[in-house]
This record gives C-alpha cells, sequence and structure tokens, in this order.
C-alpha cells in the first residue's frame, strides 16, 4: 500500500531515478523544452523548480551563498554546462518571476504503447505564449473598487450628400 507517499517512483530504483531526473533536468535547461510521459513531466518539475530558485537567489546574494547554491546544484544537475547555462541565462530570464519556472503541455498519446505524452517547457523562453503579453510590473492587486469608465465620446453625426437627387 502506498498511504501517505507523494514521490512517483516511476517504476525505476533510486539510482535510476536520480540519473533519469538529472539527464531530463540538464536536457530541459540546455534546449528550454522536452518531450517525455506525463509522469515524468510531472517528477521532473518537481526535480528542477527547486534547483531554478537556488539559481534565481545566488543573484541575489553573497558569493558564499552563490557558491554553496551552485555546488548544491551541480550535486543534482551533474553536468557543468547546464548549471552554468542555468546560473547564466535562465537565472537572468526568470529573476523577478516568484516561481512556476515550468510550463507541462499533454500532447495526446504516443503512437507505440499508447502512453500519454507532454512537453515540459521554462515558461520564459517561449516566444509565442509571451509575445502578445505585456510585462507586468506589479504583482499586488489593491482591493478598492474599480474606477467608473469614462463617458463614451458622442458619435458625430454624417451628412448624406442630397445633391444626388
Amino acid at each position: 500500500m502506498r498511504h501517505g507517499k507523494k514521490f512517483n517512483h516511476l517504476g525505476r530504483k533510486a539510482a535510476h531515478r536520480k540519473a533519469m531526473l538529472a539527464n531530463m533536468a540538464s536536457s530541459l535547461i540546455e534546449h528550454k523544452r522536452i518531450n517525455t510521459t506525463v509522469a515524468k513531466a510531472k517528477a521532473l518539475k518537481r526535480f528542477v523548480e527547486p534547483l531554478i530558485t537556488k539559481a534565481k537567489v545566488e543573484n541575489n546574494q553573497t558569493t558564499e551563498k552563490g557558491t554553496h547554491n551552485r555546488r548544491v546544484v551541480f550535486s543534482n544537475l551533474r553536468s557543468k554546462e547546464a548549471v552554468t547555462e542555468l546560473f547564466g541565462t535562465v537565472a537572468e530570464k526568470i529573476g523577478d518571476r516568484p516561481g512556476g519556472y515550468t510550463r507541462i503541455i499533454k500532447l495526446g498519446n504516443r503512437l507505440g504503447d499508447n502512453a500519454d505524452m507532454a512537453l515540459i517547457e521554462l515558461v520564459d523562453f517561449n516566444e509565442v505564449y509571451n509575445a502578445d503579453k505585456p510585462k507586468k510590473k506589479t504583482t499586488r492587486r489593491s482591493r478598492r473598487g474599480k474606477s467608473k469608465p469614462a463617458e463614451t465620446a458622442p458619435v458625430a453625426e454624417t451628412t448624406t450628400d442630397d445633391s444626388e437627387e
């Protein structure tokens, strides 16, 4: 029975699961989006978002914290290139986002074994979704009522040309 066990083991032993998640996280950071199954995408989301938070915090902290965060992230990712990318371009791009760094988009079923497939991507690196949305400046909303809309300007009457009659 799995009472109270919230972690998805993905049908693998612990070492295999950790290695698989590290490889998937490195690929996600380097390529900004990957295709995988829905279960693996959900497990990857829980694995990679704390690492992204550590990279974001590193830019705002002193060097001692930054070095420690880099070492912690490297022990999880096991790839120097992914750590460099994460603490460089990814941390700059998601600097003001308070969380929710990844997005899971369900794609349907895989042809061979009918597994639920998904696309997991870093939210700030998708230009299609972010192109039409302006950058939000404030995160707080006031509880006051909305201001009354301005009166609409009266429409000028159009005159018809009666000289043709």
